[in-house]
């Protein structure tokens, strides 16, 4: 089922039940924030793989390049996924949320792992509710060491 709607369909005074009419989003707006969060999903396996931030140079070179690009908070410039350990992320889609303030970029891992921990997802512990205990789950696919000499 294809559930595409026709850009001549939407309209920009869409209401909900005599609610306000609801703003159109038309794309990530990075005038509510320079910098939005962007989740990392693997196209193939739906496993979520990290999430970083773009602003809107990051978003522009990504599309642009086809490979991924975020905001290092901590350097203060842009950081091109893989460019120290070879784990680059090529961009497969792009999607916005309802509000346009938040990024889900579907890509192909190359090099096995996103995490610079070494693990395929940077989402590798696991909370227990219970006891609030956490366990690690999954191997290493690199030693980080190794890769970034640290």
């Amino acid at each position: 089922m294809d559930d595409t709607v026709p850009n001549s369909t939407l309209s920009s005074s869409y209401q909900l039940s005599g609610s306000c009419p609801m703003p159109e989003v038309t794309g990530p707006d990075f005038s509510k924030s320079e910098l939005l969060p962007a989740i990392a999903q693997d196209s193939e396996t739906g496993e979520v793989l990290m999430m970083a931030w773009m602003n809107k140079e990051a978003y522009e070179e990504t599309l642009r390049t086809g490979r991924v690009c975020y905001f290092s908070r901590s350097r203060q410039k842009l950081w091109r996924k893989g460019e120290e350990s070879g784990n680059v992320q090529e961009l497969q889609a792009v999607y916005f949320d309802c509000d346009g303030d938040t990024l889900l970029v579907k890509v192909k891992q190359v090099g096995g792992a996103a995490c610079h921990e070494g693990y395929s997802s940077c989402f590798f512990r696991r909370v227990d509710p219970a006891t609030q205990d956490f366990v690690v789950e999954g191997e290493r696919v690199f030693d980080p060491k190794k890769v970034y000499g640290k």
